[in-house]
């Protein structure tokens, strides 16, 4: 491709080499996902290339960030590829002075026990004048940022159900 200007055409401006060069993330897999680290919610594409996360970047569809992220929102790649990170359940027994690693097929189990353990030992159905409280008290959660409307919802339905009234949500912290 030749260009025109004032005294005729000139060859093409750009290499053939620069003309070969490809995008290395044209054939990754792009996901929408939502930064983990403050309450904005900026939107993240997250590229995806044989199971592995090859780059994360800002979103320009987001009516939030238009594809723009904050030094720590530009850090999540780093987080996500730390060759320090835990990547394990580490399981401290009571009396206990070293840590176990555990699966997390067992940790969640034992999470599920321990709150039915919990919810079958301090569930208080009524109060101390007689009227019906259905509640525990003995459990709280304080929820992520990085959640949805929806994921809070869901979560408060089922802390609800189990009668937790001590739920909050870090974007009002």
């Amino acid at each position: 491709m030749a260009i025109r200007n004032y005294v005729g055409f000139i060859p093409n401006p750009i290499s053939k080499r620069s003309q070969a060069l490809r995008s290395r993330l044209g054939d990754a897999q792009r996901y929408t996902s939502v930064c983990p680290f403050c309450a904005v919610g900026c939107s993240q594409q997250v590229f995806v290339r044989d199971g592995r996360v090859i780059d994360i970047e800002g979103n320009p569809d987001s009516p939030i960030s238009a594809g723009h992220l904050c030094p720590k929102g530009a850090s999540t790649y780093q987080l996500l590829n730390n060759p320090n990170r835990p990547t394990k359940v580490l399981y401290r027994a009571p009396g206990s002075t070293d840590w176990e690693e555990r699966p997390l097929d067992w940790a969640m189990e034992r999470i599920a026990q321990r709150v039915k353990e919990a919810r079958d030992s301090d569930f208080v159905m009524h109060d101390t004048s007689g009227t019906r409280v259905n509640r525990l008290e003995t459990i709280a959660s304080v929820g992520g940022a990085t959640l949805d409307n929806e994921e809070n919802y869901l979560i408060a339905k089922l802390l609800r159900n189990l009668g937790v009234v001590h739920i909050t949500n870090q974007a009002r912290i």
